[in-house]
């Protein structure tokens, strides 16, 4: 039996490289001259922390951040987004989670999504991944391609190891 898994994480390494170039950019930048903000990725808990004097600062910020993953090779859609920035004296804070496993949610669209397919192949869900076996590898890249077909509708960055024939 074929099989492999569905996962979704970033390196964090490749992570720390984005943010400190983003960094690096930000206080070269003239428009961000004299700033007193910050940007730094927490490894532990899986998270970008920006720091700024308003929130026109923490979206350009978040512009380049966005623009110095996907030169490093990551996809932004990582990222989560929806806590609102919030006011910490005269700064301006926000927090972005970085997204690492597939939650009960997005795998439970990904199984229908599988299933849909008729493709002959079982799908299980395995804490934060997905592994998909078949007696075909054919049919398992018939899979994968149509995940990557359906990124946009998943909602997060999919990635595919532990390929076995």
């Amino acid at each position: 039996m074929a099989s492999f898994d569905i996962v979704s994480k970033v390196d964090p390494q490749t992570m720390d490289n984005a943010v400190n170039t983003a960094r690096k950019e930000i206080m070269n930048r003239y428009d961000f001259r004299d700033t007193k903000g910050s940007l730094e990725f927490d490894k532990k808990n899986n998270e970008v922390h920006i720091v700024m004097e308003n929130e026109m600062r923490v979206q350009h910020t978040e512009d380049v951040l966005i623009s110095k993953m996907v030169k490093q090779g990551l996809d932004a859609t990582a990222l989560d987004f929806s806590k609102e920035h919030y006011q910490s004296g005269a700064m301006v804070k926000k927090d972005i989670k970085v997204k690492a496993g597939i939650d009960k949610e997005t795998s439970k669209k990904i199984m229908k999504l599988i299933k849909d397919s008729k493709t002959k192949v079982s799908a299980a869900i395995m804490d934060e991944m997905i592994r998909v076996t078949g007696k075909k590898i054919d049919d398992l890249q018939e899979v994968i391609g149509l995940m990557r077909s359906k990124t946009e509708e998943i909602g997060m960055p999919l990635q595919f190891i532990n390929m076995k024939s």
